[in-house]
């Protein structure tokens, strides 16, 4: 067995104690070498009762075969986001999500590491977002659930593919038949989905939307199928959003985020309208129309193998695809002129129009955010704008780099040539641009922004100290 140096052991201690997840790490004769606080908390244990003990004297119920960490001493490979379920030396049940990791130094295997995240505090997460979810869909006496603010109305159009397409899901909205809906982000996914509902005849039945990607992917199953009692720990009987949305839509956004496995057992509710709590044996009967969205096409997911090709072919009944707002130039301005009017009447103020430079830049621009691109910058120009028309000089910084200046002596909006600082504004500009078109959403932004979700975190968190 190699030793490490104490200098070395007291780094190394420091550094993993540090960590906000439980860590746990065992050398190859499967005794503990390093046991942190939060893995004590985790398991309902005592560091002394762990460290320097060898695991299943710590963990009765575990065995070799059942263990992820002598697992991976055994294999040499590692296991990624694992649950476990085990009892500790005082006969509690604990349940935890693992990935567990081989330390190898040079081609010699020295010990795993394991790192544990508490799934039944997750569960738990889970039972209270469906406790907010039912509490928004409570019923009235006459058992009446609306949580549509939008109608086919509200997607306001001048272009005939367009219009074409509003015609046609009101049209089929009177089906029962499941829908599949793509457009790029900020089209309007959810006012079309809405829009359908309201036009179906279960108009006056429950609309659930729930973002695939919003929700850790080992919650999903429960916030989808809801858990029956004794499950995991401090399970209860509940309700998930399919028995929620009993007689009317659940729409479920950035389907292609959905784990496949998960994928296949929406197959099967779409199949023969039958749920099964997580936990539970007994078959539930729902009365659901699902509808989703994703805003990747569907060839790309299928490809990518993020998407079931029988679940695809199943959805594939309806499919509408939203224009993003590039190809439908006749609605810049128009829905322009729309927003306008609207923050108007929101400010306070009179301003009208846009100058001729602003309206050809609006034309040409590419819109990478769409509507909701294209809301959010007016919403800003009419927020600074003093005047009475809209110009140039009134675009937010991330905009004025694609846009004509109009002071004639540079075509850059920096006030000095300063490389570090102006990195440091477009940075700030980009990351609060992708923010405002997730409209908040960390995970979302960090995808428009193609970086890690933790390094978004990070640079915000540096912002607010």
């Amino acid at each position: 067995m190699v030793q490490l140096t104490a200098l070395t052991e007291e780094v190394l201690s420091a550094i993993l104690k540090s960590i906000d997840e439980g860590i746990h790490v065992v050398n190859t004769e499967g005794k503990t070498i390093f046991y942190n606080e939060v893995a004590a908390k985790h398991d309902g244990m005592e560091v002394k009762e762990v460290q320097g003990k060898h695991l299943i004297d710590a963990f009765p119920s575990l065995t070799e075969e059942s263990s992820t960490l002598l697992k991976v001493i055994q294999t040499g490979k590692p296991i990624y986001n694992q649950t476990q379920v085990y009892l500790n030396v005082h006969g509690t049940r604990i349940d935890t999500i693992n990935t567990t990791l081989p330390i190898f130094l040079g081609k010699e295997i020295i010990g795993a590491v394991e790192i544990a995240k508490d799934y039944s505090r997750m569960k738990l997460l889970a039972e209270r977002l469906l406790d907010l979810q039912k509490g928004v869909n409570r019923t009235t006496k006459k058992k009446v659930i609306k949580q549509v603010n939008y109608t086919f109305a509200d997607l306001k159009t001048v272009n005939p593919v367009f219009i074409s397409t509003k015609e046609e899901g009101k049209k089929l909205a009177k089906s029962d038949s499941p829908i599949l809906v793509y457009g790029e982000s900020g089209t309007g996914k959810e006012l079309f989905v809405q829009g359908i509902h309201h036009e179906s005849i279960r108009s006056g039945g429950a609309f659930i939307a729930q973002n695939c990607a919003a929700i850790p992917e080992t919650l999903l199953e429960s916030i989808l199928f809801g858990t029956a009692k004794g499950s995991y720990t401090g399970a209860v009987d509940r309700k998930g959003l399919f028995e929620l949305a009993d007689g009317g839509t659940l729409f479920l956004d950035e389907l292609h985020t959905m784990p496949i496995e998960l994928q296949a057992k929406l197959l099967r509710v779409l199949e023969d309208g039958i749920v099964r709590r997580v936990g539970s044996s007994q078959n539930i009967s729902v009365d659901v129309r699902v509808i989703a969205a994703m805003n990747v096409h569907p060839s790309i997911a299928l490809q990518d193998q993020k998407l079931r090709s029988d679940l695809y072919y199943r959805l594939n009944v309806f499919t509408f695809s939203l224009l993003p707002l590039r190809e439908r130039k006749d609605d810049i301005l128009f829905l322009t002129n729309y927003f306008m009017k609207e923050f108007n009447r929101k400010l306070g103020k009179n301003i009208y129009g846009l100058e001729k430079k602003l309206e050809l830049f609006f034309i040409e621009y590419q819109w990478p955010g769409n509507v909701r691109e294209l809301k959010h910058t007016l919403e800003y120009m009419m927020n600074v704008c003093e005047g009475t028309q809209l110009c140039v000089e009134e675009l937010p910084m991330m905009l004025k780099h694609h846009a004509p200046s109009l002071k004639g002596k540079s075509n850059h909006p920096f006030e000095s040539l300063s490389l570090r600082k102006n990195m440091e504004v477009l940075e700030r500009e980009l990351i609060m641009n992708a923010l405002e078109l997730s409209e908040g959403n960390v995970n979302q932004a960090a995808k428009l922004l193609e970086i890690p979700r933790q390094t978004l975190q990070y640079k915000i968190k540096k912002w607010m100290d």
